[in-house]
């Protein structure tokens, strides 16, 4: 069953390569490539870091962003959601292959939390578009700094409560609360709202291991991400050099980040976990907190 994951994961990303590389050579013959100025290190480097840190679980979008800004970079403003979404789908594709296929999740409890973040994204994101984003956010990222705290606390170096387990797959009531809110999480991502820290949640409250989260966080943007990408490859609206060399440098960086994560011992990788669940809930957080200031 997992082998089939892989394999409609593979098919996704052979038709967006295929429509992405047909895309950037009409755009060469026709001209439209020179007036994109920006060299290939710049990117390359910001697409290695960027995705060197997502494959931790930290994400990729806001990095890249950031990057982008501090280094001047020259890309539209416009075009900065294409370009992250066409830049980062092969490496967060290969991400997926690559726990997948190293760390072991229970088949039916992957595929079902793929399938319900898949949904999510395409049926739920007409119900979310009607919510209030800010709002949200906002009881999101609360909900994030609990947890974040929490795992704190029941982590083996504090050890002041109990929490986590070393479960690798659902089953029950569990499974159902795992499809559902994965779902959910799926249908957040329309809003704007990042996948990786509230998956890892949902796995530490439900009783599965930390390294569990991340084939399933990863599989999840995976289903996701080469649909997306496939809608701005069509609009024509990302910048196509910049995007490529973010691809070739995020690979890069997925590769060295895995070498990374091997050999971490399980204590180490849960504190990553709290730091990036903490990471997410401030970055949900700073608005409200930066408008009450105000």
């Amino acid at each position: 069953m997992v082998n089939i994951v892989r394999g409609i994961l593979g098919v996704l990303t052979v038709i967006y390569a295929f429509m992405f590389g047909k895309d950037y050579k009409e755009s060469a013959q026709n001209g439209r490539l020179a007036s994109e100025e920006e060299g290939p290190l710049k990117p390359a480097i910001i697409g290695a870091i960027a995705n060197f840190g997502d494959t931790l679980g930290i994400g990729s979008f806001a990095p890249i962003v950031a990057m982008t800004k501090f280094s001047k970079m020259k890309v539209h403003d416009k075009e900065i959601p294409g370009m992250l979404n066409v830049s980062c789908t092969i490496p967060v594709v290969t991400e997926a292959l690559i726990f997948t296929t190293t760390i072991e999740v229970e088949p039916v409890t992957l595929i079902a939390m793929l399938a319900a973040a898949g949904a999510g994204s395409y049926i739920g994101a007409g119900i979310i578009s009607k919510m209030d984003e800010k709002k949200i956010q906002l009881v999101m990222g609360l909900a994030l700094l609990i947890t974040s705290i929490l795992m704190f606390l029941s982590h083996p170096w504090i050890n002041l409560m109990p929490g986590g387990g070393n479960e690798i797959g659902l089953s029950g009531v569990k499974l159902v609360i795992g499809v559902v809110g994965n779902f959910i999480l799926g249908a957040l991502m329309t809003a704007g709202i990042g996948l990786y820290g509230p998956c890892m949640a949902l796995v530490y409250f439900l009783g599965m291991s930390p390294k569990v989260a991340f084939p399933i966080m990863m599989g999840s943007c995976a289903v996701l991400m080469p649909i997306a990408s496939a809608k701005f490859i069509k609009e024509g609206q990302y910048p196509r050099k910049i995007s490529l060399w973010i691809t070739i440098g995020g690979v890069i960086g997925v590769f060295l980040a895995t070498k990374v994560i091997d050999i971490m011992p399980m204590d180490v990788l849960k504190m990553l976990v709290v730091f990036v669940i903490l990471y997410t809930s401030i970055t949900m957080l700073k608005p409200h907190l930066s408008k009450k200031q105000a």
